[in-house]
């Protein structure tokens, strides 16, 4: 069996112009594979080419990177062994974002507490299988509830107008992925960009300025700055950043995750506010120690 795959990521990192601070981490980060150790799901619109353990550390470590979360991706499903397997080799360095559905027990999900878990996702973008069961998923909320996690959602600027409502009613920390993955060419007056203003103004949402490869019209991704700009200034204290590294199923524009770092200090020009985003911020939200 096979599946669509996507383009490989640009491991020709290059030495980023900024200078990150020391535990700075990228809380947005995936490990694909090896395919051949952990498989990827039969389910899974995409089987991307691998990209282990050993090559997300040397990207970090070319970025002066010391912490990271690895987000569970729909490639793996709800088989987390490889998250879970990169997270014990890191000597407490890394947290994880598992994916999950109403199968899992409570048992389940203290295994995962135990091996670094603290959040799950779900996934509402169509290339990826579109929203999942809404019943479903709001039994996972409840059993994941009592360990403290959080969710994190991973949806596209129509998303975030039709389910609106739907996150209103969740009680728990929202995280949301890739700025909502709101298009820059719509400018900021679009409507799901000011829906997640709004919602950034309530202390249980959190935004990832990460994706701007993704929303924006080309490199150097500048025309994403404005976005993630809007959000820092409403709420600094819950803003996360991440590469995104190995970047699945980017069409064109494969970033160097340099230019990414480099854009921190365009996004957060206070050095104050870039700590936060880059090491306070997850420190708090992942329980990493001071």
């Amino acid at each position: 069996m096979s599946k669509p795959s996507c383009m490989p990521p640009d491991n020709n990192t290059r030495t980023p112009l900024y200078k990150a601070p020391a535990k700075a981490c990228d809380a947005h980060c995936h490990v694909f594979g090896p395919h051949a150790l952990f498989p990827y799901s039969e389910k899974a619109s995409y089987w991307p080419p691998d990209a282990d353990k050993h090559a997300l550390k040397r990207l970090h470590d070319k970025l002066g990177i010391e912490r990271a979360v690895l987000v569970q991706a729909s490639c793996h499903g709800t088989d987390n062994r490889g998250m879970l397997d990169a997270i014990k080799s890191s000597n407490g360095a890394y947290r994880g974002v598992c994916i999950a559905n109403d199968s899992f027990t409570e048992n389940d999900f203290q295994d995962l507490h135990d091996g670094g878990v603290r959040g799950v996702r779900f996934n509402f973008v169509k290339h990826l299988g579109g929203a999942p069961n809404l019943d479903s998923m709001k039994t996972v909320l409840e059993r994941v509830k009592p360990l403290g996690w959080h969710l994190v959602i991973h949806v596209n600027a129509e998303d975030v107008i039709t389910y609106a409502e739907f996150f209103d009613a969740i009680k728990m920390d929202i995280i949301v992925d890739h700025m909502g993955r709101v298009p820059t060419t719509e400018g900021v007056g679009q409507q799901a960009y000011k829906i997640l203003l709004e919602r950034m103004q309530r202390d249980n949402w959190w935004m990832k300025v990460c994706g701007s490869e993704r929303i924006s019209m080309g490199p150097p991704f500048y025309d994403a700055v404005p976005f993630a700009q809007g959000f820092i200034e409403i709420a600094p204290d819950r803003i996360l950043w991440g590469t995104d590294y190995p970047h699945p199923n980017i069409k064109k524009h494969m970033p160097n995750d340099a230019d990414l770092l480099d854009l921190v200090p365009l996004i957060a020009r206070d050095e104050a506010i870039q700590k936060k985003i880059l090491v306070d911020n997850p420190a708090r939200l992942y329980g990493f120690p001071n």
